[in-house]
């Protein structure tokens, strides 16, 4: 069974709203998954708010062979720098 990260359409007409999962490569689009592992919102206007993803669980999934859609990595990607750049700010806030 060969699986894939890729994204799962909802939400109504003009407001799409999206789910990543773990998927097997054969199934539908919106179809039967294995996990889910985060939201995307593009039209949410509130950067942090637009990409949840749980980081941990993509780790894994890659970690067994799991291969990620195009845009489901540049979000990967875009998570990662985020949370990244996110850490520093939490340090600061967690000494004072």
């Amino acid at each position: 069974m060969a699986l894939k990260i890729r994204l799962q359409r909802g939400g109504a007409n003009h407001n799409p709203h999206y789910r990543m999962v773990v998927a097997d490569e054969k199934a539908r689009r919106d179809g039967r998954f294995v996990e889910n592992v985060g939201t995307y919102d593009p039209k949410n206007k509130r950067e942090e708010k637009q990409v949840l993803l749980k980081l941990e669980r993509i780790d894994y999934w890659l970690s067994v062979g799991a291969q990620p859609s195009d845009t489901a990595r540049s979000l990967i990607k875009r998570a990662r720098k985020s949370a990244v750049a996110a850490a520093p700010a939490e340090a600061v806030a967690a000494a004072e």
